[in-house]
């Protein structure tokens, strides 16, 4: 609230109701204002608004003090109000230089009057993080600020006064205390990124959006001093125009504001952008730039063209994926894009489909490729119409270029083609047996090469029975054995023959060519019996022989057939029957009524239904022999019917006995043998039995058992390490000093008994003159076994002198430990 005009007041205070309302909700706020008169000698000042008072100023005007709490009932009768003051928010610039503390505002309550009152704040920033940013002096109520506000760390702060007596207690109730911090300009504009990509196709459209670039201000955005604005300032390169894009000045959004991009003349464009605050005033708003990279990209605005009218090629007959030519093209669209990658079509010149055009993905040329061969016979050169265009559609309004066709020639070389065998595999049928010399067919190849003079020879390459030839010059094909269709060559009546058919050209050429004989059966083949041999019982009936009929050849040539038993000799039918079964088989049996054991030879004769017929005499060997009820042959049968008399298989026994009786009595000598050898052996002396006696190994003369060992290895240890470590003058009488020895005499492996004592003597008298031998009154050391041992001290090991030990269980051991058990095992008796 503040005067319009200049008032007059005739009394200290006057009091006036203000009312707020909401027109939306109809809602009504009315509150009750206490205007107290200032004194004579502030009125006539005026303070300017918004100044504060500072800090040791002489006196405080009374416009900052507030009287924010209610009026009590007074004696002019007025009444206590329903509410309390709503105070307005203190306003307080950022960045302020001082000097600190300065004054805000005072509080003060209309009783400190009557009694003395002491004020104090809390909330943020007075009690509360950030700590003592407002202060406040509890006798007079004057409100500070400590030190510089910054808007953008905290833009507001709620407070909350508070006044108390003396003893603490309330006088008042708390007053809400709003403080506002005043934007001031002191952030430039940043942008997010410093460095903005996007994109524009070439020939766009005045007005066609590209990119945004965002800046931001940390300052008040509903003040100028957070008022972003935008504008270009430089272009790189200004070509076609300086001035190719705009930029809205309040969203940052660049458009296109010239036609004229042409990604095949700029690539790409490098536009600064420059955003200010304070609405864009360049004066006293703060800057800052960002770089805008624009690229324009390509569409297919230039179709391909061939670099020639006429392209040629040449390519020899009868090859295929050869490249004829290469058709090279230009298009000045972006490289390996749609708009560049070139696609080529035959328009005319190949109805039969012999060629196709390949795209080389890295150069973009056209391969013209065989993919049917061509024969320099039927067509000796090909002219083609040949199209270009690219894997995108050309953009709108471009039109296909004439350059975008073009001609390939392409000449066909005549090359030496290998002659060929119209029919191949060639069938030709006859009858088996033909005759050697028969003429069967003329196997002939052609020569595809109609423009040269040459010859045509015939070779066999593959003919596995050798059964044919063939005419070098003509072809003729000609028997040089029998065919026989029952051959292990043939294959299902099938003989396969390969021949070779080769030019004179240069170079010569070959062609194979497969004939296929069908051989017709012809009765050539007699019929067989099987089995050749059988068993039957001697008495008839009791079991029969099944005998089958085999042919080679095949139908009509085989069975049914025809079996009966030859009239000579007469035995065998007078012996025998056969019964035919089926077509292929019969039975076999006895006629009479016993016939004796044996083997025999029975002869049958078999006719095929051939034209003419074939007969053959099969002879079958006949087992007959003694059968048990079961119809099985019997041993002794098996061997009678083997063909052996009587007198035979005596001999046979006779021999097996004789066989086992020299078994038994090898047997039972050895067993005798052994036997004695243990009984021998108990005459030796139980003391010399070393089984189951101790061994005396402490004795130091050898007796004649003794004499297989080498005396002179005893002579000497096998190193003298610790002999010659040793200090000079220390030394044991009984070891050898070191110097030659003599050369003692090598006992002979097997020595003659006669020969012992020479031995002996020859030694001794060696040992006498051997200044290294020990003296004979000295201590013989004979357990020395080297310079040192691996092993430890066995002086710890001693025998028990208790008698606790009981050794009576080797007694239980066997006779191996009897001498043991007699020594040991005696207890206290012994």
């Amino acid at each position: 609230m503040y005067a319009a005009h200049q008032v007059q007041m005739p009394s200290k205070q006057r009091i006036l109701m203000v009312t707020a309302w909401d027109p939306q909700t109809l809602g009504r706020w009315d509150a009750i204002v206490r205007l107290l008169m200032a004194e004579k000698s502030q009125r006539s000042g005026h303070k300017p608004k918004g100044r504060k008072t500072m800090p040791g100023e002489p006196a405080q005007q009374q416009s900052d003090t507030l009287l924010p709490w209610r009026q009590h009932q007074s004696s002019n009768g007025l009444r206590r109000q329903k509410r309390d003051w709503v105070i307005p928010p203190i306003n307080v610039p950022e960045n302020s230089r001082g000097p600190f503390p300065q004054q805000l505002v005072r509080i003060r309550s209309d009783k400190d009057k009557e009694i003395h009152i002491r004020y104090s704040i809390t909330g943020v920033g007075a009690d509360q993080p950030p700590m003592e940013v407002f202060s406040i002096d509890p006798v007079s109520g004057r409100m500070y600020v400590t030190r510089p506000m910054d808007r953008e760390e905290r833009a507001s702060y709620h407070l909350r006064a508070h006044a108390v007596d003396m003893n603490g207690n309330k006088v008042e109730n708390p007053i809400d205390l709003y403080i506002y911090v005043i934007d001031m300009n002191d952030n430039r504009p940043e942008f997010i990124n410093q460095v903005y990509n996007g994109s524009v196709d070439e020939g766009s459209k005045p007005g066609t959006y590209v990119m945004t670039v965002t800046a931001n201000d940390a300052d008040d955005s509903t003040t100028a001093n957070g008022m972003v604005r935008y504008r270009i300032v430089t272009q790189t390169p200004q070509s076609p125009s300086q001035n190719m894009f705009t930029i809205n000045s309040e969203t940052g959004d660049i458009v296109t504001v010239a036609a004229g991009l042409d990604r095949e003349k700029v690539q790409q464009y490098i536009v600064i952008v420059q955003a200010t605050d304070m609405e864009g005033n360049l004066n006293y708003g703060l800057s800052n730039t960002a770089t805008a990279i624009i690229t324009v990209t390509d569409v297919n605005d230039n179709p391909p063209e061939f670099t020639t009218s006429t392209y040629s090629g040449e390519v020899p007959e009868n090859r295929v994926e050869v490249v004829v030519a290469n058709l090279t093209v230009m298009d000045r669209d972006q490289p390996h894009s749609p708009n560049w990658n070139a696609i080529y079509r035959i328009i005319s010149g190949d109805p039969s489909g012999h060629f196709t055009i390949r795209t080389d993905p890295v150069t973009n040329e056209g391969m013209v490729t065989v993919v049917k061969a061509v024969d320099y016979e039927m067509n000796r050169a090909f002219m083609l119409t040949v199209m270009v265009s690219n894997q995108a559609p050309l953009a709108s309004g471009i039109q296909m270029s004439f350059q975008s066709t073009a001609g390939v020639t392409i000449s066909v070389t005549d090359v030496n083609e290998a002659p060929y065998f119209p029919t191949n595999h060639k069938l030709i049928r006859l009858e088996e047996g033909v005759p050697t010399g028969t003429v069967l067919t003329t196997f002939s190849a052609v020569d595809p090469d109609r423009f040269m003079q040459q010859a045509v020879r015939y070779s066999k390459l593959s003919d596995p029975a050798n059964w044919l030839n063939i005419n070098a010059t003509n072809g003729q094909i000609t028997t040089a054995a029998v065919l026989d269709r029952e051959s292990d060559y043939i294959k299902n009546n099938v003989y396969e023959a390969t021949f070779l058919a080769a030019d004179n050209g240069i170079p010569p050429a070959s062609g194979t060519g497969t004939l296929q004989i069908y051989l017709i059966d012809i009765n050539d083949n007699a019929p067989e019996l099987l089995p050749k041999e059988a068993q039957i019982c001697e008495k008839p009936n009791l079991n029969v022989i099944n005998i089958t009929a085999a042919d080679a050849d095949i139908d009509p040539n085989v069975g049914p057939f025809v079996f009966e038993l030859p009239s000579v000799p007469s035995a065998v039918r007078k012996n025998w029957t056969i019964t035919r079964l089926n077509g292929d088989y019969a039975q076999l049996s006895l006629r009479i009524t016993y016939l004796e054991a044996g083997v025999y030879d029975v002869p049958i004769i078999v006719t095929d239904s051939g034209n003419p017929p074939l007969y053959n005499t099969s002879i079958i060997k006949v087992k007959v022999c003694p059968c048990d009820e079961n119809g099985d042959c019997t041993t002794i049968g098996a061997v009678a019917a083997a063909g052996l008399g009587t007198g035979a298989i005596i001999a046979i026994l006779i021999c097996i006995i004789i066989l086992l009786t020299m078994v038994l009595l090898f047997v039972v000598w050895m067993k005798r043998r052994e036997k004695e050898r243990h009984t021998k052996q108990l005459l030796i002396d139980p003391e010399d039995d070393v089984r189951d006696n101790i061994l005396k190994y402490d004795e130091e003369g050898g007796g004649e058992e003794d004499q297989d060992y080498d005396l002179s290895q005893l002579q000497q240890p096998e190193t003298m390490d610790h002999v010659l470590n040793k200090t000079p003058g220390v030394r044991r009488v009984d070891e050898r000093p070191i110097g030659a020895e003599p050369q003692y005499p090598i006992r002979p492996v097997i020595p003659h008994p006669g020969d012992i004592g020479d031995f002996i003597n020859e030694g001794l008298r060696a040992a006498d003159n051997d200044p290294t031998a020990p003296p004979y009154d000295s201590l013989l050391v004979f357990d020395y076994e080297g310079s040192g041992s691996t092993a430890g001290s066995v002086s710890s090991l001693n025998s028990s002198s208790s008698g606790d030990q009981d050794y009576d269980y080797l007694n239980d051991w066997g006779p191996r430990f009897k001498k043991l058990a007699d020594m040991y095992g005696g207890g206290e008796e012994d």
